[in-house]
């Protein structure tokens, strides 16, 4: 219905708002096919991007200004510009598919304790990350290689030598590079895929114990079946998706933590079903004939429906449970000391968990992809030379056959080398980066990409256990008149002591009341209460508004066997710890604790305290009134044993508690203070009742619980009767701890030019304050908090409010992003790109991943995604660049992640030193590797020309291999120890970072730079040594061979910025080699294949004529180059040059 509304013109007054919303019963008043036409209407009506509408009361959504929409292409155009690209991939991915097409998944019924009753057969329970199998390894590993254009052409090229007509040198000249760089690749795969299947089968042989008609047996994880019966012990990862049938604990109940499926680790309760809790025994559950019936895996992991079914007794007995009787899978149970009882409905391969994660693509770095264009347009200059000197060779003879001769000849305008030189220098940046002291720990798991560190735009960052240690600590408590901070927690501890002790002291004389004596403040006249007294009514309140569950562990030896034992338990301090739904509640109870009143023990009817003195406080638990989103607060209903006095406890978020408490004129303030802090607040309250107010409450609360109609709201009028006039305690505040130095990272990120989204799967409250804390919103910046939207009308109106806003972070909740992207997706990214920050909260892992890929896809813009859950491993893997935390929540993010690190403040240095030394290294790596096959293929084009056209090489065999490897290598390599900038000064100002996302180190501008500087070299170099030995031209090829390798050593050194000794020994061992290497070398310094008798003159190669001759050719070809670097330098400067002047 909502989505039938049609959109009506938006004035200025709220009153023409408000009939927009009442206009939908009005819409459903319109024939189907006004409706139709409406929405078709609606899809096509941009939002509104400019504020001329919000100006003109008489503005209407149809005369709003369009989106900005590309034109669609046509035809022959469309197939050019792309659309053959997107045919084939379209052809490639319906193949994929039609390979590894997906069995439906649909609801099923399960048998308990019978697996072979299922009506059809399920996959096994085995978890698999491995990308091949022993079949697929070498087909995928050699597709992935030749997809790209470098390695496909060096294939034909090497191919094409096997045919005699089109051979021109040894076949070791070309096959040599081509099966090196095939061989490092296929072996780093191998590595890669063997590690995968070793975790894959470490997690795949965890024992559990199955339950049968003979007793317990130990099964791994990968052999458990549907049906199954599974006990699971304390600590223990739930292995797939369960029914929770029966625990140790006479409750029924237990908590587990949920942190790889959606990243909190707060305690969940979990509720067993409760005619298997009722069975005496364990093996009593072979003796009833049950079945659940389970709908289908869902991509929302908050909801689950099914049914238990008991056909055994009497009558059929079918019961209906949601998800708190569900405990998915990768959680893990904390609280029982003996045993649980599942029944696995789902299997890994299938839950709700495993239909978040997406499939894992192979990440290609943008530098690789920018490489790639490069040698496409290379390749095209080949063609064209060759075409050239085809035709000034008159097409005359088989001129095909000599078009491929000049191809192959030519071919070094393209270099095998370049693979190679940019694998090993990708291999040294994994090493450096490892190896570095500052950040420790780090790993490079995927040495493919490390350029992608040097060229993020978006960083995505989970919260919990990313940005937060999620570890809360108490830090303040205000009571109106008076705050306490951590360094006078001791004021608070001795009051308490003080007024605990006059109580006891006078209990021992009159023992009539377990509290101090006073009198009741409802009917006498307010009286200002001490200081003492309102510390002991604060204290009091929130050691007992909470839900917080005091947990002993069992001592060692004890046999868990017996059913509902009691177990031999510890009840000392030491060994309590305490379990909740939310760390804030642990927190407070733990503060409570360091100040003198312990929670000692609680169950479902009543709670006990400890004072100082050691005696205890009973206290009956009548009402609970639990935390949701919605009503943002909790309460509880107490009577005191000694007493007998009902007192009702409040406490809840201050935007929800400020109309509820008496009038103050300090606590919006006080909060405001605290929230600038990073604090958490909380409000707390509470109101006296007497035995009439109390009855008279309880019976319209279960009247209004037995309702049918509007339950809900009934239940919550009645409560709000008490939720008046209530006395205001005290204000607390509790920090999430953030990770080290969370703040000045965060900065530092922000300074480079790096936009941050936050994703969460936590509560919108706890994702806003913790973006304030972190200072991921700078303080001057406003918040927008995006309101709930359900239709696309709501997202239309809500969209435009959040357009008017400038310079505002965004906060939106998971379901209201489903909404806006489902009607509005081009609007609301192109919207939320301009913000400074964004928060998400409430994401599924699905949910994260997807906006990796919007943004990828909307901005062309490079992202980063990091996290330390397995929740965050679909975000991490769709992201350019994923970084994994190693955490309290596993390994598995760190796992799947292309870089792990163990804090999140290593991030700063590995973007801003590593990222951009990485980038910058193979930037002058790749174009210098194509500057040095770009000269070579010039000289030899100048050769050419000179013997009329002929396709004869100017150099053979060993030379051509030599100039690519031990005359060059080294020199050219050790550019992967250049740097333009110190560590300490990128760090000092990240400013520089911006210029590397525009992507200048590597363009098609330097690309044509290098193009010229080959031209201009190579001509001079094949010119000068044709011109100056005309006499001596038999020597020509000896001469401008040296000739050409000294001035790639003079290039290097006109490159580097920062010397390193190791880049001296490598200009030095080269010319060392070439030297050495010239007594052997005589055959190959013929013209062609017919030497002319000619053969390397030591004595004429010593003559002074020769040295300066070559020196001459030489300095011409350089010194030029030389003069246009520092005039450069001197009149328009790098940004980073006055740094490091």
């Amino acid at each position: 219905m909502a989505d039938q509304i049609p959109l009506r013109p938006v004035p200025r007054s709220a009153q023409r708002r408000a009939a927009y919303y009442s206009s939908a019963a009005a819409a459903q008043r319109h024939s189907r096919y006004q409706v139709e036409d409406e929405s078709s209407h609606l899809d096509e009506m941009p939002l509104m991007m400019s504020e001329e509408g919000f100006e003109n009361d008489e503005s209407d959504y149809h005369t709003l200004p369009r989106a900005r929409t590309s034109q669609r292409r046509r035809g022959l155009e469309w197939f050019i510009c792309g659309g053959w690209k997107f045919l084939c991939t379209s052809c490639s991915d319906w193949l994929i598919n039609i390979c590894r097409r997906k069995k439906d998944l649909k609801a099923r019924t399960v048998w308990l304790g019978c697996p072979e009753k299922c009506e059809e057969k399920y996959p096994k329970n085995a978890i698999k990350n491995q990308k091949y199998n022993f079949f697929t390894f070498i087909p995928g590993v050699l597709y992935e290689q030749f997809k790209f254009f470098l390695n496909l052409y060096f294939l034909i090229v090497s191919c094409s030598q096997f045919v005699p007509a089109l051979k021109i040198g040894y076949l070791y000249t070309y096959w040599a590079p081509l099966g090196f760089v095939l061989t490092v690749t296929v072996v780093r795969e191998a590595v890669d895929e063997f590690r995968r299947y070793k975790r894959d089968k470490e997690m795949n042989s965890q024992l559990y114990s199955k339950l049968t008609v003979r007793g317990k047996v130990q099964v791994k994880s990968s052999d458990i079946q549907v049906g199954d019966l599974i006990i699971v012990e304390k600590n223990q990862r739930i292995p797939s998706d369960m029914v929770f049938l029966r625990t140790s604990e006479k409750t029924g109940s237990c908590f587990i933590r949920t942190d790889q499926l959606d990243g909190e680790t707060d305690w969940k309760l979990k509720v067993a079903v409760s005619c298997t809790q009722r069975l005496p025994a364990l093996g009593d559950l072979f003796s009833i004939n049950a079945y659940v019936y389970a709908q289908k895996p869902q991509l929302d992991i908050h909801s689950f429906e099914g049914t238990f079914t008991r056909v055994s007794s009497p009558r059929k007995y079918t019961f209906y449970f949601p998800l708190e009787y569900l405990s998915p899978t990768g959680s893990v149970d904390i609280v029982s000391d003996i045993s649980m009882s599942f029944f696995p409905i789902f299997l890994p391969c299938n839950t709700s968990y495993r239909s978040n994660e997406t499939c894992i693509a192979e990440n290609v770095g943008l530098l690789d992809l920018e490489l790639n264009q490069l040698t496409k347009a290379l390749f095209l200059a080949l063609v064209a030379l060759s075409v050239v000197m085809v035709t000034l060779q008159g097409f005359v003879g088989p001129w095909y056959r000599n078009l491929f001769r000049f191809l192959l000849l030519f071919s070094y305008i393209i270099p095998i080398s370049l693979r190679v030189n940019l694998d090993m220098g990708k291999a040294a940046y994994g090493w450096m980066i490892m190896k570095d002291d500052n950040i420790p720990g780090t790993v490079v798991r995927t040495s493919t990409i490390p350029e992608e560190l040097g060229r993020l735009v978006y960083l995505l960052t989970d919260k919990t256990g990313t940005l937060t240690q999620n570890e809360m600590i108490f830090k303040r408590l205000h009571l109106g008149t008076v705050s306490y901070g951590t360094d006078t927690m001791d004021e608070i501890q001795s009051h308490i002591i003080n007024s605990y002790s006059q109580v006891h002291s006078q209990n021992s004389g009159n023992s009539t009341s377990s509290t101090p004596s006073r009198k009741p403040q409802s009917s006498a006249p307010k009286v200002r209460k001490s200081v003492s007294s309102r510390i002991h009514e604060a204290v009091k309140a929130i050691a007992l508004c909470h839900n917080v569950t005091p947990v002993y562990e069992s001592r060692a030896g004890v046999s868990g066997e017996t059913e509902y034992a009691e177990v031999d338990q510890d009840f000392s301090d030491e060994n309590r710890t305490y379990q909740a739904s939310s760390p804030d509640e642990v927190a407070l109870v733990q503060w409570t604790e360091s100040v003198g009143l312990t929670l000692v023990n609680r169950d479902l009817t009543s709670m006990q305290l400890k004072t100082p003195g050691g005696h205890i406080l009973t206290y009956y638990i009548l009402q609970i009134f639990p935390f949701t989103s919605e009503s943002k607060r909790m309460g509880i209903i107490v009577r005191d044993e000694s007493s007998g006095e009902i007192t009702f406890y409040m406490k809840g978020a201050d935007v929800a508690m400020s109309t509820i408490v008496q009038y103050n004129d300090w606590l919006e303030e006080e909060c405001g203070n605290m929230a600038r802090e990073g604090l958490r607040t909380l409000v707390v309250a509470k109101k006296s009742l007497t035995e009439e107010q109390y009855q008279d409450f309880e019976n319209r609360y279960n009247q209004a619980k037995l309702s049918i109609h509007d339950r809900n709201l009934k239940v919550a009028a009645v409560v709000e009767s008490l939720e008046r006039e209530m006395e205001l305690l005290c204000l607390t505040g509790v920090e999430d701890q953030l990770q080290a130095d969370v703040r000045p990272t965060l900065e530092m990120l922000r300074n480079a030019g790096i936009k941050i989204w936050m994703l969460t799967g936590d509560k919108l409250e706890t994702a806003t304050c913790i973006a304030k804390s972190s200072h991921l919103v700078s303080r001057n910046q406003d918040i927008h908090i995006f309101r709930p939207v359900a239709t696309r009308g709501e997202a239309h109106l809500e969209l435009n409010a959040f357009r008017r806003k400038h310079d505002c972070a965004l906060v939106i909740s998971g379901d209201s992003l489903e909404v806006c992207l489902k009607y509005y997706e081009h609007e609301f990214v192109e919207l939320a790109c301009q913000c400074p920050a964004v928060v998400c909260c409430r994401c599924s892992p699905t949910q994260k991943a997807h906006i990796v890929k919007l943004l990828q896809h909307h901005t062309g813009k490079r992202t980063c995604a990091i996290g330390d859950g397995g929740n965050d491993v679909s975000m991490i893997q769709a992201a350019d660049c994923g970084i994994g935390i190693e955490g309290k929540e596993g390994k598995q993010a760190s796992l799947a992640a292309d870089f792990s690190i163990t804090q999140f403040k290593h991030i700063g240095r590995l973007l801003m030193v590593h990222g951009r030394n990485s980038y910058k290294r193979s930037a002058a790596l790749g174009q210098f590797v194509m500057h040095r096959g770009l000269i070579i293929s010039t000289m030899q084009a100048v050769f050419s020309s000179v013997f009329y056209f002929a396709s004869v090489p100017l150099y053979q065999g060993f030379l051509m291999v030599g100039y690519a490897t031990i005359y060059t290598m080294f020199p050219v390599f050790s550019l992967v120890l250049d740097q333009d900038v110190k560590p300490e000064m990128a760090l000092l100002y990240p400013e520089l970072y911006k210029d590397l996302t525009k992507g200048r180190s590597l363009s098609f501008k330097t690309f044509l730079i290098w193009v010229l500087i080959s031209i201009y070299q190579g001509g001079i170099l094949m010119y000068g040594a044709l011109l100056l030995f005309e006499s001596e031209f038999v020597h020509v090829v000896a001469i401008s061979f040296t000739a050409l390798i000294l001035t790639e050593l003079l290039m290097v050194a006109l490159t580097i910025r920062t010397w390193h000794w190791l880049m001296v020994v490598a200009e030095f061992l080269s010319l060392g080699c070439y030297v050495a290497s010239l007594a052997f070398l005589n055959e190959y310094f013929g013209i062609g294949r017919v030497s002319f008798g000619a053969f390397l003159d030591v004595a004429f190669i010593t003559t002074v004529t020769f040295l300066w001759k070559v020196s001459a050719i030489t300095v011409v070809s350089c010194l030029p180059l030389y003069i246009l670097k520092y005039l450069k330098r001197k009149f328009s400067p790098p940004s980073y040059s006055k740094l490091t002047s």
